[in-house]
């Protein structure tokens, strides 16, 4: 069996990826999520003696007793409506929340996929955008809570597979949109 964590699993790409892992009877999936901006129903339509909810934030410590095999991060507020709600929470969630799932890592000798953004990026000059492009981002403007909270967490992740070797592996998503997206999400389809 494997064990997996998905933080912010009861968002909308958490929602999805466990819809997909589920579809594995071997796999034990462990939802880590706040419901700050996600919804407990996500988790409810679920049906899988497979899943094991967790009510946490993850800027706190993870209160996960299974070693596990895998961790996908998915945990941040994604939509502009939300994480300027609160930017100091959105900085500590990909921050703090990532240092917290990196050490969870590095204990339980786990693999982990990083989610970010093309936010990383902020207003770029050119398009498309390569890895080796370092972006334009407004360290002070109204995303850069996000931006820079994401430029960040990239860095930890870069750091810790550097330090401890680490089983990382970084996505940038891209305009993403589908089922169990909140109505009210503020993102242009």
């Amino acid at each position: 069996m494997k064990r997996i964590m998905v933080t912010g699993g009861a968002g909308f790409l958490g929602t999805n990826l466990t819809l997909s892992l589920i579809q594995n009877s071997k796999n034990f999936i462990n939802i880590i999520d706040n419901l700050s901006t996600s919804s407990a129903k996500n988790i409810k339509k679920i049906k899988s003696n497979n899943i094991n909810f967790i009510e946490n934030d993850i800027c706190s410590p993870l209160n996960v007793d299974d070693n596990l095999d895998e961790i996908y991060h998915l945990a941040c507020p994604a939509s502009p409506v939300q994480y300027q709600k609160n930017p100091l929470a959105t900085l500590f969630t990909s921050f703090i929340g990532t240092k917290n799932v990196l050490e969870f890592a590095l204990k339980h000798n786990c693999r982990v996929l990083f989610t970010s953004t093309s936010e990383v990026y902020g207003d770029p000059s050119i398009t498309p955008q390569s890895e080796i492009y370092n972006g334009n981002v407004n360290i002070l403007g109204p995303r850069s809570c996000y931006d820079e909270g994401k430029r960040a967490a990239e860095t930890l992740c870069f750091e810790y597979k550097n330090k401890y070797n680490l089983d990382i592996r970084i996505v940038r998503l891209f305009n993403t949109y589908g089922p169990y997206m909140a109505v009210n999400d503020g993102r242009l389809i």
